[in-house]
């Protein structure tokens, strides 16, 4: 149990006996010590759950607030929801910082968590002490946010962060609750924007407009719903001839300008079915333009080199970041067939709606969609692409009127 330190009085003692002074009252009788005036008067000692001392001092006349502080700390202490006051000092760069060292092993994920914090998130929080951190100073942020017209989707991501961060911090025992999670703080929400899906025409537009040796980025996306890294890093070495199937079990990434090969998004290969006439494309391109043997490290800038024939590459072997290339290629293909470039709805990941448009229409499953697309959840496939499913309504028509059509029902008569 901790205790309270009078530091401007203490109890007299007889200059021969060495005892306490008591009054009539019982009471130690008290005289000023070397401290008197000088300072807080009230220290109140106690040790923490590691059984280290802690101390936290009040001025004079304030010993009920000492008294109640002391009260609040043994009972955090029973409830274990002790929080070491100066420990909240540390700031929140600092805490997001360590916190960061715990996300996706994937660098350029990490990388794309450090941009956000540093663009947006830092400026208001940085160099605040995490203790600091109200729920009015959470609402004032989302002020700042509104009023750069951020996207709706984009706010929810740094918000997600920021309270991530102060979780960490109650984790850390920092700070007890979360700001962001108080009833007065009103959590943006995002929404799932519906996929616009290219016509066909579209499509063999803008590969008319690319370079003929980027030509075959097109077929990749749109016949193998491949993701634009995952383009970049095939191989022909990947094509298993026998089975008609690709194995995508690569992407290029970029950190911090260091280019490297990773796993496909989600840290896992899958196996894509490849039709004759994509195989064809495949063909007809490394016929006119052979596979590059190209070296980069694994997963991290330092990782271990690894060796690929890559299928497309710029002259003689030059590699394009996923930006130059969407920049450079991609973007000058739409300019050289003459067609607007709409933004984001217009980016190579149209090619994978594409494909995913394609096979839906055909009856493919999302179950099977969700294998071929790298999603680890069909939840989130039938969520992004429901709307592309083909309606069912006549099919279950039939199958009733099969049940109960009545004789001389042309339609009835027809489904059964």
């Amino acid at each position: 149990m901790g205790h309270i330190q009078d530091r401007w009085y203490r109890p007299a003692r007889d200059k021969e006996t060495g005892k306490v002074i008591l009054n009539s009252k019982g009471k130690p009788v008290l005289e000023k010590t070397e401290l008197h005036g000088i300072g807080l008067r009230y220290k109140v000692r106690y040790l923490d759950p590691d059984n280290e001392e802690r101390s936290k001092s009040f001025p004079d006349k304030q010993k009920k607030r000492a008294e109640d502080f002391l009260i609040g700390v043994e009972s955090d202490k029973r409830e274990d929801k002790y929080v070491d006051p100066r420990a909240s000092r540390k700031t929140f760069r600092q805490q997001a910082a360590n916190w960061l060292k715990a996300q996706s092993p994937d660098p350029a994920t990490r990388e794309i968590l450090r941009s956000r914090l540093e663009s947006q998130i830092y400026g208001h929080f940085g160099d605040m002490r995490v203790g600091q951190i109200k729920p009015s100073t959470i609402r004032d942020w989302l002020g700042e946010l509104e009023a750069k017209k951020l996207a709706e989707n984009y706010k929810v991501v740094l918000f997600t962060t920021v309270s991530a961060v102060l979780d960490s911090a109650i984790d850390d025992k920092l700070i007890r609750h979360n700001p962001c999670k108080a009833r007065t703080v009103r959590r943006p929400v995002g929404g799932s924007p519906q996929v616009e899906v290219w016509p066909e025409e579209r499509v063999h537009k803008v590969r008319g407009g690319l370079p003929d040796r980027f030509k075959v980025a097109v077929p990749l996306g749109s016949g193998l719903g491949l993701r634009q890294g995952e383009i970049l890093a095939l191989s022909p070495d990947d094509i298993d001839r026998s089975e008609m199937v690709v194995r995508v079990q690569r992407q290029i990434k970029t950190v911090r300008g260091v280019m490297m090969f990773a796993p496909p998004k989600g840290g896992k290969s899958r196996t894509v079915p490849i039709s004759p006439a994509v195989l064809a494309e495949i063909d007809d391109h490394e016929d006119q333009f052979p596979a590059t043997a190209v070296t980069l490290p694994w997963r991290t800038p330092d990782g271990d080199p690894v060796t690929a024939r890559l299928l497309m590459t710029g002259e003689n072997g030059r590699l394009y970041t996923g930006d130059l290339f969407t920049k450079v290629v991609w973007m000058g293909g739409f300019r050289n067939a003459k067609i607007a470039h709409r933004g984001r709805g217009d980016g190579m990941h149209a090619l994978r709606h594409f494909y995913a448009s394609t096979l839906l229409s055909r009856g493919v499953s999302i179950k099977e969609l969700a294998e071929y697309l790298g999603h680890a959840d069909a939840g989130f496939t039938l969520r992004t692409y429901t709307h592309l499913v083909p309606s069912s309504h006549e099919r279950a028509r039939k199958a009733i009127d099969a049940v109960f059509g009545r004789p001389g029902d042309d339609d009835g008569l027809e489904a059964a």
